[in-house]
Order: structure tokens, then sequence, then C-alpha cells
């Protein structure tokens, strides 16, 4: 089971080749996305226990840490590369949409994979998309002059359903019953690979049309602007002498966005243009994570 969790970016890339070749069919199952991603949690869950979040919540400053990187630096690399690539106006707010938008629930999968901390990685999630419900108006405001409403009751009903109740549920029962679960507690990393890659794979059949018309400076502003996050995230911590596990941690919890919403927010108070930069991270981020997630879990 380790071999095919190990090979994740490998099932990741193939399964999206696929998709993109039989887009209508996995686009269909777009409505098994959030039962999918509510699986993954509580697989998490399952390998969690109360000790971890109460070692997390004493470690304010780390979190603290995160949501700067995720605030402050995020959207002005979005907002630089936009410049330095001479993005047209359309694009340069998807790019802002997405560099605005709080951590994403497939950093928390991609951490666990990578051997991070991954009661922290929950933890930033929540405390990211709280602040986000702020900040994104203020933001988008501050770059493009546009203020951009944020749906605050959706946001808070995700994270609900698809992070803490599935988190929740997994780790009261293996706080509990965790020496009767010890022989299948390998089981979890393989179900929460393979309904990742599943997710990946409708992900890119809904974005067939995107995708189809992707122009050099987009892909290459999406690329580098998660190759900052990943590089400013593991890279800050690293220098204030936080851990191995805490720098993982914080660099794929700040690279890896909440692209759904950058998307969903493009169309609705934008474009279909302005919804192509968090239509290709939304793919991107977890190809370049799960690979970055392989070379960690591998190392000695």
């Amino acid at each position: 089971m380790n071999k095919i969790v190990n090979l994740f970016p490998v099932w990741a890339i193939l399964l999206s080749v696929v998709a993109y070749a039989n887009a209508a069919f996995f686009a269909s199952y777009q409505q098994i996305i959030v039962p999918l991603l509510a699986l993954v949690m509580f697989s998490m869950g399952m390998t969690l226990r109360w000790n971890d979040f109460i070692a997390v919540l004493r470690k304010p400053v780390i979190i603290s840490i995160a949501v700067a990187i995720q605030f402050l630096l995020m959207p002005l690399f979005a907002y630089g590369l936009s410049i330095y690539l001479n993005l047209s106006q359309e694009l340069m707010t998807g790019m802002l949409l997405v560099g605005a938008s709080a951590g994403g629930t497939a950093s928390n999968v991609i951490c666990y994979l990578a051997k991070g901390d991954v009661a922290l990685s929950i933890l930033m999630t929540i405390v990211s998309t709280l602040f986000a419900v702020l900040l994104m108006p203020a933001l988008t405001f501050l770059y493009l002059n546009q203020v951009v409403p944020v749906p605050v009751e959706g946001m808070l009903k995700s994270i609900l359903l698809i992070v803490l109740l599935p988190v929740l549920s997994g780790t009261v029962i293996n706080s509990f019953f965790s020496r009767r679960l010890s022989k299948v507690q390998a089981v979890f990393p393989l179900l929460s690979t393979m309904a990742i890659v599943l997710i990946i794979a409708i992900i890119v059949g809904l974005n067939h049309a995107n995708l189809s018309d992707l122009a050099i400076p987009v892909v290459l502003a999406v690329c580098l602007h998660n190759s900052l996050g990943l590089l400013f995230g593991y890279g800050i911590p690293r220098l204030l002498k936080y851990d191995e596990r805490i720098c993982r941690t914080v660099c794929i919890e700040v690279a890896m966005q909440n692209s759904g919403l950058s998307v969903a927010l493009a169309i609705k108070h934008f474009s279909i243009a302005a919804a192509l930069p968090g239509a290709l991270f939304s793919i991107w981020h977890n190809i370049s994570g799960s690979l970055l997630a392989l070379f960690w879990r591998t190392k000695r």
C-alpha cells in the first residue's frame, strides 16, 4: 500500500491526461467532489488524536506567520507577476483572487502525504479561511480598486462540513479505539490518495474548455506564483529555526490556495477569462504539491 501512496503524483498526472481526453465523463461526477473531500478529511482524522491538536494550539506564533505569508506575500506576488508578464486586466484580476484566497482543503491532504504536521495544517486552513472573510474584499480593493463580496456563510459552511466534522469524527474514533484500529490504519493513506486523484481528474474534466485556451504567460504566472509560495512558505520558517515538519506544513499551506473560491468569485463578479488563473491553479498546485510530497515522503 505504501508504494501505491508514494506514486501519488504518477496516478494524478496519468488520470489527469485521461480526464482531459474524456472531459464530459469526469465532469459529470462534479457532485461527488465534496463527499470525496469529506472522506479524505475523515481519513486524516483517523490518524490524529486530541493531543495532536492540543500541541498545535500551543504554537500560535507559527500560525500567525503562515497567515502573514498567505495574505501579505501571495497577493503581492500575484500582482508583481501579472505586471512583469504583462497579463491582461482580466487575467491579473484572476491572479489577485487566487493570491488573496485562504489555504485550500487540498493542502491538508498534501501535508498528510508529505509527512507534515496534519493537525497544524488543518488549523492553519481554518484560521486563514476566517481571515479571508475580511481580507479578500480588502485586498481586491487595495490592488484592483474594486470590492469583491465574499460568500461568508458558504465558506464557513464548507469548512464545517468538509473539514471540521469529518476530521473531528475521525479523531474521536481514533482517540478512543486506536488499539483496535491499528491493523487497518494503513488503509487510510490509500483511501486519501485514491480520493484526491479522482478529485483532480474531475477538476481537469470541468476545466477542459479553459485548459484548451491557455497561453504561455498565464501558465508561467500560475507556476511561478505557486513556486514562490512553496519557496517562501518553507524558507521563512526555516530561517526562524522551526523544525522540518513545521517548515513542510507552512510551505504547503501557503502555496496551495482555495482556487475553487477564486474561480467562483471571478465568474460571478468579473468574467470567464478572470477565472482562468484559478482553474489552472487548481490543477497545477495539486500536481506540484504531490511531487513535493513524494520527494519528502521518500526522503531519508
